[in-house]
């Protein structure tokens, strides 16, 4: 996502880049992430790194998910692998419920009317949704983390998950609105969701981070409830995010820990359910958009996320 748009204000503190050094990102939440997972912020990074919807949202929205269908990414590599891991099996996540939110919509860019009226998010009004960026040739975002969470539900419902999308790129056109995405998540009493994003800041801002909720209590909006869970379920991503795909925590938000706590977007407030957001990289700048565009660095970027929600759904 780019901090531009209307639903992502820009971070309130930036940190500039210091040359070379070694960060440590540790478990915020006592055995989260198992032990210190460190690594070279600056050269090492990302080009280094190791290797469903079944039912929609109980709304009335014409932008409520119908079933999921499986076909190749929006760039022609494999969203899936082959499989077909809703046909049944056992897992250690059996009986959880994974929402998996795509940021934006390929088909947005030709709904400007409908993604910009303004929606209610709980602690004031926002425009419904935004293109998102893209990459300087033109990738976009809504390309990206469609096909990453393509991976990502093949990836959950081997482990026994029940996957659903809030979007699938065709279905519906555009949106859905930052708060029908919020309600999906609820709707389908999901144990977790995450939402995939890419960011838009500046050339020399890399580095991966994952949004919490802060605590919210406005309006539609409560998520005192969801706080504790939601740091849990992030710090665990971005453990297991560093240490499948070697992209670095973020040196422009965050403070090197990778995690970043907002109270402004739609998708957060509204949400009743533990969930959290996260920005893969910057599709900005030069060395996080050659890692963006493999499809070999997304099916470990799959794999991060994949891997943190295992951990926080299994309490390992």
């Amino acid at each position: 996502m780019s901090y531009t748009g209307p639903e992502f204000e820009p971070p309130q503190a930036r940190r500039p880049r210091r040359g070379p050094m070694t960060v440590a990102l540790t478990a915020l939440v006592p055995g989260a992430l198992l032990g210190w997972v460190v690594y070279e912020a600056v050269g090492g990074g990302g080009g280094n790194g190791a290797s469903g919807r079944t039912a929609s949202a109980a709304s009335a929205s014409p932008h409520s998910a119908s079933a999921s269908v499986r076909s190749a990414s929006p760039d022609g590599s494999p969203g899936d692998d082959g499989k077909d891991p809703a046909a049944g099996g056992a897992g250690p996540l059996v009986g959880k419920v994974v929402v998996i939110d795509p940021g934006h919509n390929p088909g947005n860019f030709q709904h400007a009317t409908e993604i910009n009226r303004q929606v209610d998010i709980g602690t004031n009004r926002k425009e419904c949704d935004t293109t998102g960026t893209s990459t300087n040739d033109g990738y976009t975002e809504a390309r990206f983390t469609l096909d990453v969470a393509h991976r990502l539900r093949t990836l959950l419902e081997a482990q026994g998950a029940t996957v659903k999308l809030t979007h699938d790129g065709d279905s519906p056109a555009w949106g859905p609105c930052v708060d029908e995405r919020a309600r999906f998540g609820n709707a389908a009493h999901a144990d977790a969701a995450i939402s995939i994003h890419a960011d838009g800041s500046a050339e020399g801002d890399r580095g991966f981070h994952v949004i919490l909720p802060g605590s919210v209590h406005a309006g539609a909006a409560d998520t005192r409830n969801i706080v504790g869970p939601s740091r849990d379920l992030g710090t665990r991503i971005a453990g297991n995010f560093v240490r499948d795909t070697g992209e670095p925590p973020s040196n422009y938000v965050g403070k090197g820990t990778g995690l970043v706590t907002r109270t402004d977007l739609g998708g957060l407030n509204l949400s009743t359910v533990p969930k959290v957001f996260i920005e893969c990289g910057n599709m900005r700048d030069s060395k996080d958009a050659a890692l963006l565009t493999s499809g070999t660095w997304r099916q470990r970027a799959a794999q991060g996320i994949s891997d943190g929600i295992v951990s926080f759904l299994h309490g390992s």
